[in-house]
């Protein structure tokens, strides 16, 4: 930060500055920045009287705690590519949200600190009852950014949801993806073939594990240039894609915001004659290093290269694409292999601005972009899917992220939830991390246990590095295998739940994947709890002692819900849109219980152009569970019906009566469990879009 000192003139104080060392020039190992504007940093402070929780600003690899950095170096939010990430560590990762949420029993609270220059979070907290504090705990939060303005937005809760609803309306909500986005995807670096790609789709039906996305990484284009195939390779991708096609299956390839130099390439020459590359200081077109070689970088902070760069994914300029061809965005910090810190020079130039001014947010324009033409080429009818590695404040908006290259080790699998969990606070639900880890071999208990753990994590996608042995879910004996296709085919059977989540996300902000104390910011320790595979019911505030063995996920539903899930897996999700739908009914200490259905055509924008969708509101209480309809204007139909109803902590009634909407009587058949207190109704037979009433007796 430039330094200052006052000068009492002509009875004014002024303020002149004082050259120091690198306020005009730096130098970083064999790099310069040139400063042409010499320093700009801000800063702020902020104080939280009666807080020492706080939490967001990711990404890091650390607790969802943020910790007290006294003493030590702040959290960085600098986007970088970096190379096998320490765990608990402040250091900058691939993506940056300057978003701070505060919480205590009384009150949740946001920081939006809008600013997309090199960042640095100093936190100070004391707690109650420290040597030499106040009687109250505070924290102080210190934002300190490279360059550009001081634009803050403060979300006062009190609430988290209304923190999260504040949050939306700055910056939008999760888009709401297809339902195929939220099954298993399949990725390594990389396929070799397209015998390869048959190979493993044919493995996952001998092996009777669902899954939805197969993916090609980087050496399926020709020589690294994107929008191509390698014509050894990948010679008819369109056939390929038909035989995943044909089995409801889809494809994700690669495509990576650094276009090789080469004359003989369409992509490139176009940026070059259109002049849409980003700039070095002295005007000409930015080149680096990258996957390719030589690369050019293009300007995605100019709308005219994201209105180009969208347009290139229409199936008459992507050969060999097809509908269901989705797209995967990588490396976009941008990664600049022979750049300072492995990306871009801050003096570089997009138009008049300086990279350093807009570093964080230039990935975000990369997803954008990419999430626009998979839009465009559909005609606007199609929801796009994209992941990217490098996001930003409102990257929520155009799909998925990933934790980026971790590695098989069992800190890697436990880091993946805080560091979930922290996107969530901030607005970013759909989330995963590689499963298994990227770098590093892991053995079969972590893979197992990686998989069990992903299930239940909103984005699902095993991948690994080129070096790594082979590791598709059927390479670890027989007994593993077992014990993955259970923890996927968990997955598969709670899509409909998943997409309810996601549904929810996109309309109101809530996060996916929920701290405990976002869901119960008063600690309500009232509740009862059913495990989902037993329904062993345990009341709450209390310490239990839960074995856990390889085969179990220790998974538990809240009494007072109510969740949907499909009993028949099959190879895909396409396949089981009209499957039937099993309600389970977790009753409360009160007897009640509350949950949503929501149904549409699970990949096009018609639920919200058209208001073609199913909305449900499911309601147990006085023995009676009804279904009525949230959305009285939809004209939306559905061939699913309900074909099972699970009632959790259920008295053994004497007959079960199903009322229909027009006014019909019928018994409904059913069991009871009387060691689980569990009433199973079979067939009630009515459609998932219908009113109805259930009455016990």
């Amino acid at each position: 930060k430039p330094q200052w000192s006052a000068m009492f003139l002509n009875g004014h104080f002024t303020l002149e500055e004082e050259d120091k060392p690198g306020m005009w020039e730096e130098t970083f190992k064999t790099h310069s920045d040139s400063k042409p504007n010499g320093p700009t940093s801000i800063s702020l402070d902020f104080s939280f009287p009666g807080v020492e929780h706080v939490y967001g600003i990711p990404e890091h690899a650390d607790t969802l705690k943020l910790k007290n950095t006294d003493g030590g170096d702040p959290y960085r939010l600098y986007n970088l590519d970096v190379f096998q990430y320490e765990l608990h560590n402040p250091m900058a990762l691939y993506g940056a949200v300057p978003v701070l949420v505060s919480h205590n029993s009384q009150r949740t609270m946001g920081i939006f600190w809008l600013n997309a220059a090199e960042t640095w979070v100093d936190i100070s907290s004391n707690t109650a009852g420290e040597t030499g504090s106040s009687d109250a705990p505070q924290t102080d939060v210190r934002w300190v950014s490279e360059s550009g303005i001081i634009d803050v937005f403060i979300m006062l809760g009190p609430r988290p949801n209304d923190v999260f609803a504040q949050y939306a309306s700055l910056t939008g909500t999760q888009a709401f993806p297809p339902l195929t986005a939220l099954g298993y995807h399949q990725c390594r670096w990389n396929y070799n073939n397209q015998e390869d790609v048959k190979a493993v789709d044919q493995g996952f039906d001998e092996h009777d594990i669902p899954y939805d996305f197969i993916w090609l990484d980087i050496e399926h284009a020709d020589g690294k240039r994107y929008f191509t195939w390698d014509p050894q390779n990948f010679p008819q991708p369109k056939e390929m894609l038909q035989g995943l096609m044909d089995k409801k299956r889809k494809m994700v390839t690669i495509v990576d915001p650094h276009i090789r130099v080469d004359s003989g390439y369409k992509i490139h020459n176009e940026l070059r004659s259109k002049n849409l590359y980003a700039k070095n200081k002295d005007g000409a077109d930015f080149e680096g290093w990258c996957w390719p070689g030589n690369s050019g970088y293009p300007d995605f902070t100019n709308p005219e290269m994201r209105e180009w760069w969208a347009s290139r994914f229409s199936y008459n300029q992507y050969e060999g694409s097809m509908e269901n061809l989705y797209t995967w965005n990588d490396m976009n910090e941008p990664s600049v292999f022979n750049g300072p810190e492995v990306t871009m020079h801050k003096d570089a130039l997009h138009g008049s601005w300086e990279h350093r001014d807009l570093h964080n947010i230039y990935g975000l324009y990369v997803q954008k972009a990419t999430a626009e033409g998979l839009i465009q080429r559909s005609g606007g009818v199609e929801r796009p899917f994209v992941l990217t590695r490098a996001f930003f404040a409102g990257s929520q908006r155009y799909g998925a992220v990933w934790t980026g290259d971790n590695a098989a080790e069992w800190g890697h699998l436990k880091i993946s939830i805080p560091m979930c969990l922290s996107l969530g606070l901030v607005g970013i639900s759909f989330c995963g991390a590689d499963i298994g880890g990227f770098f590093k071999h892991p053995g079969p208990e972590l893979l197992v246990r990686w998989y069990q753990a992903g299930a239940y994590q909103p984005f699902f996608r095993g991948h690994a590095h080129m070096d790594t042995p082979r590791r598709e879910p059927w390479l670890f004996g027989p007994d593993n295998t077992a014990l993955i296709r259970e923890a996927i085919r968990q997955r598969y059977a709670l899509l409909p739940y998943w997409y309810q989540q996601f549904y929810n996300a996109h309309r109101t902000g809530q996060p996916v994947m929920r701290a405990l104390w976002v869901e119960y910011p008063e600690d309500q320790t009232t509740f009862i709890w059913y495990d989902v595979h037993t329904f062993q019911k345990h009341k709450g505030a209390q310490n239990l002692y839960i074995p856990v063995t390889m085969s179990s996920i220790p998974v538990f539903q809240r009494g007072g819900s109510i969740i949907s899930r499909k009993g028949r897996v099959r190879r895909s999700s396409t396949c089981m849109e009209n499957d039937p739908y099993t309600l389970y009914v977790a009753l409360s200490p009160e007897g009640t219980a509350e949950g949503e259905l929501y149904i549409d055509d699970f990949h096009t924008f018609n639920y919200h152009k058209e208001k073609q969708f199913i909305c449900r509101r499911l309601h147990f209480s006085d023995n009676a569970l009804t279904s009525s309809n949230l959305a009285p204007d939809s004209k939306f139909t559905t061939a699913a019906w309900i074909e099972k109803v699970f009632i959790l902590g259920a008295p053994r009634p004497a007959s079960v009566s199903l009322t229909t909407a027009d006014g019909k009587e019928s018994a409904v058949e059913f069991e009871f469990d009387s060691a689980a207190s569990v009433l199973i109704l079979r067939k009630p037979g009515v459609n998932a879009g219908a009113d109805w009433t259930v009455l016990l007796q």
